[in-house]
């Protein structure tokens, strides 16, 4: 009985074939057997990242595997921790991923969508530090309220948010004091400055839902280099189950 063969591990410097394409196909999966479910804490050049990672998928095509492209990857995470700031849930769609063949190589993505839904009492922080004689909260029925600072008790006004550019524009659609009263559609809205965000992420939407907001942003690329070494240390820490995983993974600057 013929003995099966080995399966060749995925060496970023061979040259692409269908052998290449076999090789990034085992080592998605077996990353993704790795990571899905499991609280990973990554160290990074801007900070520290602590998640548990619950998607990990990609629709992947032999024949595109065999040039080193990936297509879409779809991640999703929840219980994010950053730099002190904890969310929720977030999840990442990375277009047009493929593995550009330089020395070491790098991997590429190509727009990138983020989707990070942030608790509710951060919104508040917000207005403290950008109004501050503003409150802020999101209720579990979806609705934004704003209040003054300092007069709690004295009603509040139900606002919806518009983006645009840098700007949140957050226009009242109705005042709150004992009634529910109804403004008009062409009511002004109040504008707030948001900060502005790391790498050249752009914030294109911003929602309420139930207790949070959920904001989507783009980058336009995404850039992070492969070198065979690194690869292979982050293969073997992900590979030892039952122990705390810290990864350091340096950042690629665009």
């Amino acid at each position: 009985m013929t003995r099966p063969r080995p399966i060749r591990r995925w060496d970023p410097f061979r040259p692409l074939d269908s052998g290449a394409a076999v090789a990034y196909r085992t080592l998605f999966f077996t990353l993704r057997r790795f990571v899905v479910g499991r609280r990973l804490s990554v160290s990074l050049e801007k900070g520290d990242l602590a998640l548990t990672i619950t998607e990990f998928d990609s629709r992947l095509d032999l024949r595109q595997l065999a040039v080193g492209q990936l297509d879409d990857v779809a991640l999703a995470a929840r219980d994010v921790q950053w730099n002190g700031h904890a969310f929720d849930h977030a999840s990442a769609v990375l277009h047009n991923v493929h593995v550009r063949p330089s020395v070491p190589p790098v991997l590429v993505a190509a727009p990138v969508e983020v989707t990070l839904e942030v608790p509710a009492p951060v919104l508040d922080e917000l207005f403290r530090m950008t109004a501050p004689r503003l409150s802020g909260e999101v209720g579990a029925d979806g609705v934004a309220r704003l209040r003054l600072a300092r007069r709690i008790g004295f009603g509040h006004v139900e606002v919806e948010a518009r983006l645009n550019g840098s700007t949140l524009w957050l226009r009242p659609t109705a005042i709150v004091r004992r009634k529910r009263r109804a403004l008009p559609a062409r009511t002004p809205g109040y504008p707030v400055r948001l900060p502005e965000l790391p790498h050249g992420l752009r914030l294109t939407s911003v929602e309420f839902a139930p207790g949070v907001v959920r904001l989507t942003g783009s980058l336009s690329e995404w850039r992070m280099d492969l070198p065979r070494t690194r690869l292979d240390d982050t293969i073997t820490a992900l590979s030892a189950v039952g122990h705390p995983l810290t990864l350091i993974w340096p950042s690629r600057d665009n």
